[in-house]
């Protein structure tokens, strides 16, 4: 038997049906490997069975797969399609080994989409990766000493309510003019925040802000207003307020709440502020 009509015998035989590829004229079957699949050099396509069935070369066996095609990255983030846990991944997101986009604080909810970054570990948060509030105070529940606090109050960093802001601009028992000594409405109104702080579930922090009306040069307004601040934390210091608890202040003239050029509107602008964090 001739020696070509014997070889040509012998690869139909060894190969199998499924394996007969139909390629162009000329070209070579199984030329090369093109990312795994059995690639027809010409075209570089992935060559296919007879029956239109796809094979990729393993450990060096020919396997079938499902589909044809090169071994592609259809979202572009490093990671080809058939290691891809992550598929579609946004375009320039960092991804993981598996193509997952990066969750640096294993909190759930992947870097480009994390509005919190470093939440603790263990932290419930919400849909853009930041810690609960449920009474919605300000303050994460994993840091709330006081759950439940009512909505719109006014609280200190642990989130447990505190006194809100007060104006003291007695019109009908105010400081008088060019003195920072406090009256009995002013001393009964101080009384009152006293309680009101010593009743609080939060830990007050005060600034006491001294204030007057426009009569007198700016500069003594601004140390008679420092004066009537300091009068009104001595008070609250003798009430029972922690003294490294109150800041004092002054703002002379500068910030008039009314008209300077009446006798009434000079009397609100005669007014202490305290500021409470």
């Amino acid at each position: 038997m001739h020696e070509k009509f014997k070889l040509s015998r012998l690869l139909t035989v060894a190969a199998p049906a499924a394996l007969l590829v139909s390629l162009g004229a000329g070209a070579p079957a199984f030329a090369g490997k093109d990312m795994g699949y059995v690639a027809h050099k010409a075209s570089n396509g992935v060559v296919k069975t007879s029956y239109g069935e796809c094979w990729k070369v393993a450990d060096g066996l020919r396997q079938p797969m499902k589909e044809c095609g090169d071994v592609v990255d259809s979202d572009g983030d490093g990671v080809t399609d058939d290691k891809d846990k992550c598929p579609g991944t946004p375009k320039g997101v960092k991804v993981d080994a598996v193509g997952c986009p990066i969750d640096s604080d294993g909190d759930g909810v992947p870097d480009y989409l994390d509005k919190c970054p470093g939440t603790p570990k263990g932290v419930k948060v919400d849909s853009i990766g930041c810690p609960l509030d449920s009474d919605g105070d300000g303050v994460p529940d994993y840091r709330d000493k006081c759950p439940g606090t009512p909505a719109g109050a006014k609280v200190d960093h642990d989130g447990c309510q505190i006194m809100g802001n007060v104006t003291i601009d007695l019109v009908n028992d105010e400081f008088d003019f060019d003195s920072a000594r406090l009256k009995p409405a002013m001393k009964a109104a101080l009384d009152e925040i006293a309680d009101k702080i010593a009743a609080s579930a939060g830990d007050e922090h005060l600034t006491v802000i001294g204030h007057t009306d426009s009569v007198g040069p700016e500069s003594y307004n601004m140390k008679l207003s420092l004066r009537r601040a300091r009068a009104t934390a001595d008070y609250l210091i003798r009430k029972g307020v922690a003294a490294d608890h109150i800041t004092i202040k002054g703002m002379g003239e500068s910030q008039p709440v009314a008209d300077n050029s009446t006798r009434a509107g000079r009397a609100k602008n005669r007014r202490v502020e305290i500021v409470t964090e």
